[in-house]
C-alpha cells in the first residue's frame, strides 16, 4: 500500500491541469513544426537547415500566443513587461533551435537519417527542455 501511496502522491504532483496542457500545446507546436518543414522540404525543396528554421519561427510564434493564454495563465502584461517575456521566451527557443539544428546536422545532413524520425526524436528533448525554461525563467506566475 506504501507503494500505491508514493505513486499517487507522484502522479498528484506532476499530473496537472498545467502539464497536461502543456503535452497538447507541445505536441500541436511539433506538428506545426512537422508539417510547416515538411511542406518547405517538398514543396518548396529548401535545405533541411534553412527549412527547420523557417519551421521554427513559425511554431514558436504559435507556442508563445498558446503557451502564454493556455497553459500558463500570465495572460497579456503591461508592454514592458510583456516584451521582456517574449524575448526570455524567443531566447529560450533559440537555445533548443540550437539543439535541434545541431541534431539535424549529424543525423540528417552528415550521417543521412531519415529526416521526420530525427525531427520527432529531436521533438521530445525540445519539449522537456522548453518546458523548464518556460516554467522556471519566462512564465512566473504573478504575485498577488
Amino acid at each position: 500500500m506504501e507503494d500505491m501511496s508514493l505513486f499517487k502522491r507522484l502522479w498528484n504532483k506532476f499530473v496537472t491541469k498545467e502539464t497536461v496542457s502543456y503535452v497538447i500545446v507541445g505536441l500541436l507546436t511539433t506538428a506545426v513544426n512537422l508539417l510547416s518543414y515538411r511542406l518547405l522540404r517538398i514543396q518548396f525543396g529548401i535545405n533541411e537547415l534553412l527549412a527547420n528554421i523557417i519551421a521554427w519561427v513559425v511554431a514558436v510564434i504559435f507556442a508563445y500566443v498558446t503557451n502564454n493564454l493556455f497553459v500558463f495563465g500570465s495572460g497579456i502584461e503591461e508592454k514592458g513587461k510583456e516584451i521582456t517575456k517574449i524575448i526570455k521566451f524567443f531566447s529560450a527557443r533559440l537555445v533548443t533551435l540550437g539543439i535541434e539544428e545541431v541534431g539535424i546536422l549529424i543525423f540528417v545532413t552528415w550521417m543521412k537519417f531519415p529526416d521526420m524520425i530525427v525531427k520527432l526524436a529531436l521533438a521530445v528533448i525540445v519539449i522537456v527542455v522548453n518546458y523548464i525554461f518556460s516554467k522556471l525563467f519566462i512564465f512566473t506566475k504573478k504575485q498577488d
